[in-house]
């Protein structure tokens, strides 16, 4: 019986009495603990798992919203293209037409230079053969042929008035 004596024994046979009264009287306060962790824990998981199917349905959402967003900023920068081009033929048409009218206006300009210069050079002649004329009168002119010259004026003055 040195079984009995031994300490270490003892031990043996103390844990397993004190396992065996836990285990009568704490199995199912035990077994209730485990079976509600067990219950969280699935609960835990159909949330997880719900979860997890609604952020694939948001994700696939969000796929669907991006796929679109790219077709609407194609279909914009397309239009874009479209409109600039549009823009740049009007541009184009706008510095045609400009550029004919400010021809048009150069030309018209040129012209009424010219015929100034024209005016001018008419005025001038004439003025040049006034003076010449003058000079030629007043240099072969005498004084009985001025008398006769106004006298004649006045006649015909008056004549040219009726």
């Amino acid at each position: 019986m040195e079984f009995l004596s031994d300490e270490h024994a003892w031990l043996v046979i103390s844990f397993i009495a004190f396992l065996g009264i836990l285990w009568k009287f704490g199995k199912d306060a035990m077994l209730n603990a485990l079976d509600g962790r067990i219950g969280d824990i699935q609960k835990e998981i159909q949330t997880a798992e719900s979860l997890r199917i609604e952020a694939q349905e948001m994700l696939a959402q969000y796929q669907r919203k991006h796929r679109d967003a790219m077709q609407d900023a194609e279909k914009i920068i397309a239009d874009a293209k479209v409109s600039a081009e549009a823009n740049r033929k009007q541009a184009e048409e706008n510095l045609k037409s400009n550029l004919e009218r400010r021809e048009a206006q150069l030309k018209e300009r040129i012209k009424r230079m010219e015929q100034s210069a024209i005016n001018e050079i008419q005025t001038y002649a004439a003025d040049l053969a006034m003076k010449a004329a003058t000079e030629i009168i007043t240099d072969k002119l005498d004084q009985k042929t001025s008398e006769k010259l106004i006298d004649q004026s006045i006649k015909d003055l008056s004549t040219q008035m009726h």
